[in-house]
């Protein structure tokens, strides 16, 4: 039985999910995607009726403020909400699917505005209320956060009696062909750049200087690349979540063109998220650089290479020490002709819209507030590839160069 959806966000990640939902009519059947400016979600809509055949409804919504969600929500009456619009509007959605009694999913966890600060207490602090209205709320459910940690409870459930570390390792070899550009939103992506570096090890939360921490790793299908560590929103969920973890770790790939052009943004004063006078105006210089750079869903028509993204584990299964590592591989110029996206939004969409059907086919729905891996992994893993981010298990012999 087909069910009515209402996707909350129209940028690069958001156009993929309308897609992706499209493509599956018999759990999606009416879908409305609705963003602040009105024009990218009739863009996306005349792309979706194009490649998808399907027709859907759009709308203005400034999400900000929970009462013009419920009026939407009521008026439109879906299921569902999938957030996949700014996470310092999380909350306020979240407010409103309980005003409203929706179900709700996200990919990105709260970020207050004022604050370059991302957690997921703020959310977690719902799970009683969600649990107390029979709703589900699924947060993180994109790839990291998301389809990373379902490899991780995938392999929990079925190669590992106890998993001992966790290093997870995003690698985008891609080209966009622009001097300096970021892959989704430009200000949460550079805030969660510039931040200190951090993982846990050993039962507390260890601090690096902000991407100080590197090393090579050869990816497959992308080549040798400079990893740097970084902290990442799955980290804190995970470690409450994985069996006997002694360390987990995240990774990301820089080249060194975007690594100087970051560094210059940030010694002009480029990248603060303190508001400053100008002409007589109070603006935010990271929301100005936000505005002249080039908008990620722009840049997918001649991005080429791939990406690589995926998690080391290492510990023990039936008292023998076991390394395995699984990840998945997608190429930016196949996701552009499938969808008109670069294969970053792909790779955080279509895990949002597979775990989208799993809660409306009754798979996932579960009263309260949960991360993925939280949940049962089989049937995700078992539907991903299909939907296009099919995995490979390798049992690497030499350990991580780290």
């Amino acid at each position: 039985m087909s069910s009515r959806v209402l996707i909350i966000g129209a940028g690069g990640v958001g156009g993929v999910v309308a897609h992706k939902c499209a493509q599956v009519k018999d759990t999606f059947g009416e879908i409305m995607l609705a963003s602040r400016t009105l024009s990218k979600c009739e863009r996306i809509a005349g792309e979706v009726a194009e490649l998808q055949g399907r027709t859907i409804r759009t709308a203005a919504l400034d999400a900000d403020d929970p009462k013009n969600t419920i009026r939407l929500i009521e008026d439109f009456e879906p299921e569902l909400v999938i957030n996949v619009a700014l996470p310092y509007q999380d909350l306020a959605i979240m407010d409103a699917c309980l005003a409203t009694g929706v179900h709700y999913l996200d990919t990105a966890n709260y970020e207050p505005p004022d604050e370059a600060k991302f957690e997921y207490k703020w959310q977690w602090a719902y799970r009683e209320r969600f649990e107390q209205a029979g709703l589900t709320a699924i947060l993180g459910c994109g790839f990291d956060p998301g389809q990373t940690n379902i490899y991780c409870a995938w392999a929990q459930k079925h190669h590992f009696d106890t998993i001992r570390s966790v290093d997870i390792m995003d690698c985008n070899a891609g080209s966009h062909g622009k001097a300096f550009a970021t892959n989704f939103n430009p200000e949460i992506n550079i805030r969660e750049i510039t931040q200190r570096g951090r993982y846990w090890e050993k039962g507390e939360w260890k601090e690096t200087d902000p991407l100080s921490v590197h090393t090579p790793f050869h990816f497959a299908e992308c080549g040798e690349k400079e990893m740097y560590l970084m902290y990442h929103e799955e980290l804190e969920s995970l470690v409450q979540n994985l069996r006997g973890l002694e360390r987990i770790r995240f990774w990301m790939t820089f080249g060194k063109a975007y690594l100087t052009h970051l560094e210059v943004l940030q010694n002009v004063g480029m990248t603060s998220i303190t508001p400053i006078d100008f002409e007589g105006q109070q603006i935010v210089p990271l929301q100005f650089l936000k505005a002249v750079l080039p908008k990620p869903e722009s840049l997918g028509e001649n991005y080429t290479g791939k990406t690589n993204i995926g998690c080391w584990i290492e510990g023990e299964k039936d008292g023998v020490f076991k390394r395995y590592y699984i990840y998945n591989v997608c190429d930016h110029a196949a996701c552009y002709r499938e969808v008109r996206s670069q294969a970053i939004s792909y790779t955080t969409g279509v895990p949002a819209m597979l775990g989208a059907k799993l809660l409306l086919d009754g798979v996932w729905k579960k009263p309260g507030v949960h991360n993925v891996e939280t949940l049962d992994p089989d049937p995700f893993m078992q539907q991903i590839g299909k939907h296009g981010l099919p995995w490979v298990e390798t049992y690497p012999t030499e350990p991580l160069p780290v």
